[in-house]
């Protein structure tokens, strides 16, 4: 999953003595990947920061010329005010506010100069937050806290100038979908102190009785409930807001900013509800009722399934737990009371329901991959302390409704072991304060797991993978000490590194395409009972269709002469097995027809040394009445209901090398001439050419050298359901130069054989 983390923000809880870049290199070769940094806000090159401040609006007036402008004076703490004419009425005098001045260079590129305004000078611009790229809001100016010192430059009281990475973490790893996660892993590649949990308790202002049921504890492990009264709803202070935005999320008002913020900054998702609205005062966590339904904050009505987790009140459902609130109880500018939820949920049923309802939040991202029922306690303490200074609100009552929380993993470590492990020798007090820095507890040899990473850390192998992303660089580049250690490529790994270069040199391009498909041909597929997405929920049981859709793909955007191969595995059903059979295959798709695709096929057979052996055969994938079956497997044109223009082949790499030889012999090189014959029989339609082709060869022996087919005719003079097939028949010697004599007897023994097996006639 992809994060976006200000560097702003990071930096409030571990700040390294590194530059962003350096940052974002430690981590992708130790934590999790950086795609890239993103630079964002106010060029801050050539003294620009210093033209963007803290103004106070000393009076704003009506332009006398323009009904839709005011004509403000601003003190940005020079010698003498500012005349700043602005479009924006959603302040006037004595506001705080953000001023660029003359000079300054916009993120958008504009430059501002001093100009004439309907007849007014105008020297600088007032600040909406779209225009320092801290946000998408245009319709007024932003407001600044009141108290901020006039003159103060902008970059020392809000981010204008930030970089951020974008993150992309694995699916273990769900403490880096947070803020403070990641930092608490630059504190440690750097040892630099982490900054203690964010959130300071406020003062409780009540004791009111909050009704929470829980009555699937397994689904829901932990659910503290806060109740908020005498709320004010309004936009978020533009910190907030900018903090929110560069980390990819839209504000929308302080309490659900809030939220937001905190689930961002701890990674533990929370939801608010509009308390007053929840029939009976009360919340039920539960599974759905058949035929249960809900409308989301999304505007959609969407159908329950009993397995599905809920949170509702005492009527009915007011929220998809984990994923997605109910519409009725949706936080608004009317709102006076608030119910905050900070909970726990277990992660398969959240995974499932978000699958099946085709909906994907932030929320339901972070709870499917598992997050730490202990966070609960800080996410909600740092909410109730936002709550509190952003909104006004006074807490006056709690719940925390929770089973037992899982204890935290014990596990051994030997340093002996990490050491033989790693191939360096690491000391055991380098290995204890790698460990204690990313929040182990070291007793001894036994390691006490931090609750936030007691899904992925459970073995010593565990233990010593932390060990090696310190390590990296110290470990050296050596060969393994023991001769028997080093590895030669198998039989079939030769096979099929000679099959990659045959069809590169038959000018095809190597593709990698998933294994987990959408659909598969073949009914008996196997199907996860847990995919990911329902495009990868198919185990595929051959390589063409993945091909042909990576070949349409290149088409479509106007590539030409397309050909593309793969080598991999396909996932064969078993009756009674639960897993499947897996084989390596390789397919081919290329543009053209049946004779494209039988040509790669005859050149690679003829490298591998295996006598095509080729015959009629149907294949769902394939065009009736242009497919080949061989032992190894299928090539023909690819049937028009799949794609039109495209032919294809598919073989097993097994049955390749059964029919290859072991070992290659020298064969001397015939230099005598060969006398070549052309023979047309008359067979039955149904006969194969290529069973006549073996016949002949049986009948000749060692002096035939080559058998063709070069032509098929139909048509009255042979009689209906019959048809001629002509072939080139050449015969040769390594010894000496054959004569007609020599070859009559094998041309009469392959007529004879033909006729008695096929009932072939010989054409005149």
């Amino acid at each position: 999953m992809a994060m976006r983390v200000p560097m702003s923000w990071l930096r409030e809880y571990a700040d390294p003595p590194a530059t962003t870049s350096e940052i974002a290199e430690r981590l992708s070769v130790a934590t999790c990947e950086v795609e890239r940094v993103v630079r964002r806000g106010v060029p801050d090159a050539d003294g620009n920061l210093g033209l963007f401040r803290v103004g106070r609006v000393l009076s704003a007036e009506k332009h006398p010329n323009a009904d839709r402008l005011q004509l403000c004076v601003v003190d940005v703490g020079e010698r003498e005010p500012y005349q700043i004419v602005c479009g924006a009425w959603n302040f006037g005098a004595g506001a705080t506010v953000a001023v660029a001045l003359p000079g300054a260079r916009l993120p958008n590129g504009l430059t501002l100069e001093r100009r004439e305004l309907r007849g007014e000078r105008s020297e600088g611009m007032i600040l909406a937050e779209d225009e320092v790229d801290l946000g998408t809001d245009h319709s007024g100016i932003m407001l600044l806290p009141d108290g901020l010192e006039v003159g103060t430059p902008l970059a020392d009281v809000l981010p204008i100038v930030d970089e951020v990475l974008e993150v992309e973490t694995t699916g273990n790893r769900p403490d880096l979908l947070s803020v403070y996660g990641l930092a608490r892993e630059v504190a440690a590649l750097y040892d630099v102190p982490l900054a203690p949990w964010p959130g300071v308790e406020p003062e409780r202002a009540g004791d009111e009785p909050v009704d929470v049921r829980v009555e699937d504890e397994e689904g829901c492990p932990r659910y503290v409930g806060r109740l908020f009264r005498d709320v004010a709803v309004a936009p978020s202070p533009p910190w907030l807001r900018a903090r929110v935005f560069a980390a990819g999320m839209r504000p929308i008002s302080n309490v659900v900013d809030v939220t937001n913020y905190v689930m961002l900054a701890l990674g533990s998702p929370l939801h608010a509800f509009d308390f007053e609205t929840l029939r009976g005062g009360r919340v039920v966590v539960r599974r759905a009722a058949p035929g249960e339904t809900i409308r989301t904050l999304d505007g959609q009505l969407r159908g329950l399934d009993p397995d599905d987790l809920l949170i509702a009140d005492a009527d009915g459902a007011i929220a998809i737990a984990g994923i997605m609130g109910g519409e009725e109880t949706e936080v608004s500018e009317a709102t006076r009371t608030v119910l905050l939820e900070a909970a726990n949920f277990e992660p398969v049923s959240i995974l499932h329901t978000s699958e099946r309802l085709g909906l994907r939040t932030e929320a339901s991202n972070r709870w499917e991959k598992g997050v730490d029922p202990h966070l609960a306690g800080h996410a909600a303490r740092l909410a109730s302390q936002l709550l509190v200074e952003l909104a006004g609100a006074r807490w006056v009552g709690e719940t925390d409704a929770r089973a037992a929380l899982p204890e935290r993993p014990r596990v051994e470590l030997r340093p002996g072991r990490a050491s033989a492990l790693l191939g360096h020798e690491v000391p055991a007090e380098r290995q204890h304060a790698i460990l204690r820095r990313l929040g182990f507890e070291v007793d001894g040899e036994t390691v006490t797991v931090p609750t936030w990473r007691a899904r992925d850390v459970t073995r010593e192998a565990d233990l010593v993978e932390e060990v090696a992303r310190f390590e990296l660089d110290a470990i050296p580049f050596t060969l393994p000490a023991r001769r028997d250690a080093i590895g030669r490529l198998t039989r079939e790994q030769r096979l099929r590194r000679t099959v990659e270069d045959v069809l590169v040199g038959c000018g095809l391009c190597e593709a990698y395409t998933p294994s987990l498909v959408a659909q598969d041909p073949s009914p008996d597929a196997l199907r996860l009972s847990l995919p990911l997405s329902a495009d990868q929920s198919v185990l595929r049981t051959t390589l063409v269709p993945s091909l042909l859709a990576a070949a349409e793909r290149n088409r479509e955007v106007g590539n030409e002469g397309v050909a593309l191969f793969e080598i991999a595995r396909v996932y064969l059903p078993t009756a009674g097995e639960a897993l499947p059979r897996e084989r390596w295959h390789v397919a081919g798709i290329v543009e053209g027809g049946y004779a494209e695709a039988k040509g790669v096929v005859d050149t690679l057979l003829e490298t591998l040394k295996i006598e095509a052996r080729v015959e009629r055969g149907t294949h769902d994938l394939f065009h009736p009445g242009k497919t080949a079956r061989l032992p190894q497997g299928w090539v023909g044109e690819i049937h028009p209901a799949h794609g039109r223009g495209w032919a294809g082949f598919e073989l097993d790499l097994a049955e390749l090398a059964a029919a290859a030889p072991e070992r290659v012999l020298y064969e001397d090189v015939v230099t005598f001439p060969s006398v070549r014959q052309d023979l047309a029989f008359v067979v039955d339609e149904d006969v194969p050419a290529a069973a006549l082709a073996e016949a002949m060869r049986e009948a000749a022996g060692e002096l035939v050298r080559e058998v063709r087919v070069f032509d098929e005719y139909r048509g009255e003079q042979i009689g209906a359901g019959k048809r001629s097939l002509a072939f080139r028949v050449a015969f040769g010697s390594p010894e000496r130069t054959l004569r007609d004599e020599d070859v009559t007897p094998l041309r009469e023994a392959i007529v004879e054989l033909l006729a008695r097996r096929f009932g072939a006639v010989l054409r005149a």
